[in-house]
């Protein structure tokens, strides 16, 4: 019976749950104090929650963490999408996806 209720379409947009959400918040709090990033922004659509950095306030998103539940069971549900719509890790487990803004040299450029 839960099988049929898990392929079901979810009612209403996709969000971040508390958990997920701060996971993110903290990465991107430490982002924020080493002075990469400026600003964020979020959006839940009907099949994707997208959490967006800025470098500047009026900037293009330099980095889109995406939330795709429908990829769940596939190749996973996070992606983190760089300048360009590059995929620059894609995975089931979030703490491991957001690992790829620790192995990177981040720098501004004005």
């Amino acid at each position: 019976m839960s099988d049929a209720a898990d392929a079901q379409p979810q009612a209403g947009p996709v969000f971040f749950d508390r958990r997920e959400l701060d996971q993110i918040l903290r990465v991107y709090g430490r982002m924020v104090a080493q002075g990469e990033w400026r600003d964020y922004a979020m959006i839940g659509h009907k099949d994707v929650a997208e959490f967006a950095v800025f470098r500047r306030a009026g900037d293009a998103p330099a980095y889109r963490i995406e939330k795709r539940p429908a990829l769940r069971l596939k190749q996973g549900e996070w992606a983190v999408i760089g300048e360009g719509g590059m995929v620059l890790k894609r995975g089931r487990d979030l703490p491991q996806v957001l690992r790829v803004f620790d192995s990177r040299k981040f720098t501004v450029i004005e």
